[in-house]
């Protein structure tokens, strides 16, 4: 079953169950995947495809949140959080920060990173093979710190 198919089988379940944060959630991100059709009507849409909005759909919640939180709005937090659970639910596991550090390590030295005028190097070879794994902001802050520390 491709993951369109399962959203759009989760989407009926949410609604014939009645849970209301379940199928705003879904119902968004299909309206995201229905624009993204009607830009490439010619290009029918991949898993990966699929994946790519529900990061982007994700990430915008992310960053809600934390708008959010930094006015006070615990309320819509709760909300925005809520959301991205659903979304989370149907994209890949992350790498934690251990598996991050090890696999930047191995970049480091292939490069042969010296210190932070480096992180360009580093960041391009890395974000290449960690591409969908994790979180740029988070690659990004580790190999700063492992930088400063070279």
């Amino acid at each position: 079953m491709s993951l369109l198919d399962m959203l759009n089988q989760d989407l009926r379940i949410a609604m014939k169950s009645g849970n209301d944060v379940a199928k705003r959630t879904l119902r968004g991100v299909k309206a995201a995947i229905t624009r993204v059709e009607k830009d490439r009507p010619d290009h029918p849409l991949t898993d990966e495809d699929v994946i790519a909005i529900l990061r982007k759909q994700a990430k915008q919640r992310q960053d809600s949140i934390e708008a959010y939180a930094r006015g006070g709005r615990e309320d819509l937090v709760a909300a925005e959080r809520a959301e991205l659970s659903v979304i989370e639910k149907y994209l890949p596991k992350q790498m934690d920060e251990e598996e991050i550090r090890s696999i930047a390590t191995t970049v480091m030295t292939e490069v042969g990173a010296s210190g932070p005028g480096d992180m360009g190097k580093v960041m391009g070879k890395l974000m290449a093979r960690l591409k969908g794994k994790a979180d740029g902001r988070l690659v990004n802050r580790i190999v700063r710190d492992m930088l400063k520390g070279a």
